[in-house]
């Protein structure tokens, strides 16, 4: 899979693409990202990307012949690719795992970080999707990218180990429920001791254990999830 990602501040991604799961889905060829300088398409010596909203207001807005350039040439990297092109927005759709699995499918997905006071309106002519990440308002797009890049390579086919997907919280949208709590060693620690039904060795009681308690997290954490279905 392809991730190319329309920034202004691409040193932001050094850290969370070269540590731990993503640097290991990336040596093994199962997913390559792409990063581009919105600056590099600037105008002029200074490379101005951004200019004074139309009709007054505070802030500067992103200029829509400049974006439209980087995503041009984002899309010429992977001629003949399976594209969607997404961006970045508090005003967009709520991200959510299913969102991610079906990203996690793609050939090459297009981030576009939203910025500053936002973008020209007219960029969604060539945008698939505006996704949010929740109702608060960051300063940049660049988290919301590192977080949605983060979901979906996991997903990918031989990123992580076969399986253990499967029982994670919004794995399973049907059955609405967060995921069950976890136990190691040691048994017993500061005087909380591991629930005895997981020492059992029965796994009828354990998975039942499991639903019980997944079906109570999700009651006092989350009922809304209940309510939806």
């Amino acid at each position: 899979m392809k991730i190319s990602i329309l920034t202004l501040f691409p040193q932001m991604f050094a850290g969370p693409f070269t540590e731990s799961i993503l640097k290991r889905a990336q040596e093994k060829k199962l997913v390559e990202f792409n990063l581009i300088n919105i600056r590099n398409f600037g105008i002029g010596p200074h490379q101005m990307v951004d200019d004074t909203p139309f009709g007054g207001g505070i802030g500067m807005v992103l200029k829509v012949d400049i974006l439209h350039k980087a995503l041009t040439y984002a899309k010429a990297q992977f001629p003949g690719a399976r594209t969607k092109v997404i961006l970045t927005s508090a005003a967009g759709t709520t991200f959510n795992q299913t969102k991610a699995k079906a990203f996690s499918k793609l050939e090459h997905l297009i981030i576009i970080c939203g910025h500053y006071e936002g973008v020209d309106a007219r960029i969604l002519e060539y945008v698939d999707e505006e996704i949010s990440i929740g109702d608060f308002v960051l300063t940049g797009g660049e988290l919301p990218a590192m977080l949605i890049s983060d979901s979906i390579v996991r997903l990918i086919d031989g990123v992580i180990t076969d399986g253990a997907t499967d029982d994670e919280s919004f794995s399973q949208p049907d059955q609405a429920l967060l995921e069950y709590p976890h136990y190691t060693k040691p048994r017993e620690y500061d005087g909380k001791e591991v629930p005895e039904v997981l020492l059992s060795g029965d796994h009828g009681k354990i998975k039942q254990w499991r639903h019980e308690q997944a079906l109570k997290k999700t009651q006092a954490v989350r009922p809304d999830m209940l309510e939806d279905h």
